[in-house]
């Protein structure tokens, strides 16, 4: 038993080689696409166990669900440890991964166990990628929607004159 919450922690081999290749390669970020019913959004990649086996895993496809009014969350094919970063409570923008239910959730606002001004998830998370947009958009998303993530490339940003 001990020797499987080792192992499940550790980075997958197939990842780490990937990894090095795209360094090589001058790629140093990872990009996804959320999309859940008429809303998506972009994500980038932390660099942990957690996002290495997602991306691993990608594209997955999944049914929404939604946990009070503030938290929208799919089933996933991965399986991932919780992690010594793992936390309760998520900051706006983080999509998180529940090791407890093989679950990815996008908390954006206060959820039914809540404080004022608090993001608190339903157990502690592996924090795996970062929202570069607005996840208030997930509002919109009802439970049963199709969900999809997809690797995508770097998203383009306007140069300023």
């Amino acid at each position: 038993m001990p020797t499987e919450i080792l192992r499940r922690g550790a980075k997958p081999p197939a990842a780490r080689d990937e990894r090095e290749r795209a360094a090589r390669a001058g790629v140093t970020d990872r990009y996804v696409l959320i999309r859940a019913g008429a809303v998506a959004i972009t994500a980038r990649l932390r660099d942990t166990p957690t996002a290495d086996r997602i991306w691993l895993a990608l594209p997955i496809f999944s049914t929404a669900q939604v946990w009070g009014q503030g938290e929208v969350f799919f089933e996933t094919p991965v399986e991932s440890g919780r992690e010594r970063t793992a936390r309760m409570i998520a900051r706006p923008g983080e999509i998180i991964f529940a090791p407890d239910r093989d679950v990815i959730g996008i908390p954006f606002a206060p959820g039914p166990t809540s404080r004022a001004g608090e993001l608190r998830l339903w157990s502690a998370s592996n924090i795996w990628a970062e929202a570069l947009g607005d996840v208030s958009v997930f509002r919109a998303v009802r439970p049963g929607e199709r969900v999809e993530v997809r690797r995508v490339e770097a998203p383009k940003v306007a140069a300023s004159v």
